[in-house]
């Protein structure tokens, strides 16, 4: 520790002042303190609280440094998390049923999206957290994860997840509406948007896979994590599960209660459809 009287190891002074004036400016002190490996290998947050927490009376303690602001950092992102969380859900769910008019479709999508994200996120604590695809890719696991990785992850797995929602729905919504059969709805929704969805998924899993390549540990749990998430939502939920569970829904996919269904034929979102071109005679087409 570098005080303005000295520099101390353990409690013993074992060097001169460099100079009062880099330590102390009017009535404050600045101590520059030097953590030693063991207490950075535990637990950052909970080293820094203690530094903290230490009474100093008459004296208003502020602690700085990397340890400080990275603890700082994750208990403001933590804290607002599930106001992010709540306000993805509460969008996404307002919007597909403003696309579908049914309350079943978005429950059902929030669902799909869960259970693509939690693979994701095992993955992330078995291989990475706890270090069992440290051998396969080469590095060295520390026990512990960093929390803006997962949620920078959440992020854009809820948003590609979205995306094939929306894409498989608008065509079997389309099909309902011209058919009102919802099992050859489902069927020709899924047949009309699987080439979409299964290219696009196979290109970015692709793409994200490429990061396990590189030396950066929060690059590898980016590249395979986002690189799983994406084809198990694409391969299995989307275009196996999904469709099952339309299946056996039935007419229960499209209903909603009767205020609701009047806010949707006022404020849906639909696609109109494509107005067919005019027919020119045979005999006077030039």
């Amino acid at each position: 520790m570098d005080t303005g009287s000295g520099t101390y190891r353990d409690g013993d002074r074992v060097g001169a002042t460099s100079g009062p004036g880099r330590f102390e400016a009017g009535e404050h002190t600045r101590l520059t303190v030097v953590p030693d490996q063991e207490a950075l290998a535990g637990d950052m947050a909970q080293f820094v609280e203690r530094v903290r927490a230490v009474d100093a009376p008459y004296t208003e303690v502020r602690v700085g440094g990397f340890p400080a602001a990275m603890t700082d950092f994750r208990g403001e992102l933590l804290d607002r998390l599930p106001f992010v969380v709540a306000l993805i859900l509460l969008v996404t769910f307002l919007i597909l049923f403003l696309m579908t008019g049914s309350l079943l479709i978005p429950l059902k999508a929030t669902i799909a999206n869960i259970l693509s994200l939690s693979v994701m996120f095992g993955v992330l604590v078995w291989g990475f957290q706890d270090g069992n695809l440290s051998g396969l890719l080469g590095f060295t696991a520390s026990g512990r994860m960093e929390p803006s990785i997962p949620i920078l992850m959440f992020c854009i797995a809820y948003g590609l997840s979205m995306d094939y929602e929306v894409f498989i729905m608008a065509r079997i919504k389309e099909a309902y509406d011209r058919t009102g059969d919802n099992t050859s709805a489902v069927a020709e929704g899924i047949q009309r948007s699987a080439p979409l969805v299964t290219s696009a998924a196979a290109i970015l899993a692709l793409t994200f896979a490429t990061y396990s390549t590189g030396g950066v540990v929060f690059l590898k749990e980016l590249g395979i994590g986002m690189a799983l998430a994406v084809m198990v939502d694409a391969l299995l939920i989307r275009t196996l599960l999904v469709p099952a569970f339309m299946g056996l829904a039935g007419k229960a996919n499209w209903w909603a209660p009767a205020p609701l269904r009047r806010l949707h034929a006022r404020y849906g979102i639909s696609e109109a459809p494509a107005a067919e071109a005019p027919r020119q005679d045979p005999v006077e087409a030039k």
